[in-house]
């Protein structure tokens, strides 16, 4: 199989003096792509700045001999995202992916977490998103080509104790995702989600002596993949974890139709409601639209039947 490789392309990866991000510019950069390294420096919390990762990883990358630029905008502000996106256009001329990987944790339960810190995570993590992503796509839709890569958690997808912020913002990456996929789709921009897990600094303070082998080193490949141009997928979501890599996705029960409901009705037919039996999977591209015809053919034939009597 021959090397996939990023030759003439220019991504910007967002959180990547460390953790996942360096392995995504280091993977990126090591196959021929330039690369903008953005990241503040930043504590986990995203409160204190401390060193200079992303120079450091942009050494590394030099030192291999690829090519690379260092960038210190905060993703959690809308001139910041400007401004990476500004760095891309400025020192290499044009940019073709974008990788928003920054991100911050801020702990607390439903009882204790206050506004700030929810407002702190959303801000790096999910408006962070859309920061680069607003000034990012109309270069990458006009360009007629762009690969851009949102990440997730499992967290998103199923919550977790403590982490409503985390949460919340790494959900709403989803919907984000979904529509730049479908913005893009006539331009030939794609864009994916990535659900990784990997042993980080954001793991300080778990227990992880009984995990198995979760170095960033193997999300990296599936990143790689959504952000090369033989990408055939959009709108979609995959998990990276421990090895595996899978997709992920959301889909609906065929659930019940009756013309009136009561709220007993609901309770007596509950299980009939949750039975996953030919449960609809609904593309992005498609979804919207499938989910009223769909829906709207259940009531139609239902209503069919009511009219000759059966």
């Amino acid at each position: 199989m021959a090397e996939l490789r990023y030759d003439g392309r220019v991504a910007v990866v967002t959180g990547a003096g460390r953790g996942l991000g360096r392995e995504y510019a280091l993977l990126l950069a090591a196959r021929g792509a330039r690369v903008v390294v953005n990241d503040l420096g930043s504590t986990v919390r995203g409160d204190t700045v401390e060193g200079s990762p992303a120079a450091e990883v942009v050494a590394e990358i030099e030192a291999a001999g690829g090519t690379a630029v260092a960038n210190t905008d905060s993703v959690a502000t809308a001139e910041g995202g400007r401004a990476i996106v500004a760095c891309a256009l400025e020192r290499f001329g044009r940019l073709d992916i974008v990788i928003h990987n920054a991100g911050n944790v801020r702990y607390g339960s439903l009882r204790e977490l206050t506004h700030e810190d929810f407002e702190a995570v959303l801000d790096v993590h999910l408006r962070g998103a859309f920061h680069v992503v607003r000034p990012a796509f109309p270069v990458l839709a006009d360009a007629g080509y762009g690969r851009v890569v949102l990440t997730s958690s499992i967290g998103g997808l199923y919550g977790n104790k403590g982490v409503a912020n985390y949460a919340v913002a790494k959900a709403g990456m989803i919907g984000l995702s979904n529509v730049i996929a479908l913005e893009g789709a006539e331009s030939g921009v794609r864009s994916n989600v990535i659900v990784p897990a990997a042993v980080t600094r954001l793991a300080d303070g778990l227990d992880t002596s009984a995990y198995p082998p979760m170095g960033p080193e193997l999300t990296a490949p599936a990143v790689g993949w959504l952000a090369h141009e033989s990408c055939s997928v959009s709108g979609e979501m995959f998990v990276a974890v421990a090895g595996r890599v899978a997709r992920a996705y959301i889909a609906e029960t065929p659930g019940v139709y009756q013309p009136a409901w009561t709220v007993e009705q609901v309770g007596e037919r509950i299980d009939e409601i949750r039975d996953t039996a030919d449960s609809w999977v609904l593309p992005t591209a498609t979804g919207h639209v499938d989910h009223l015809r769909k829906s709207f053919a259940l009531a139609t034939e239902a209503l069919r039947h009511v009219g000759q009597g059966l």
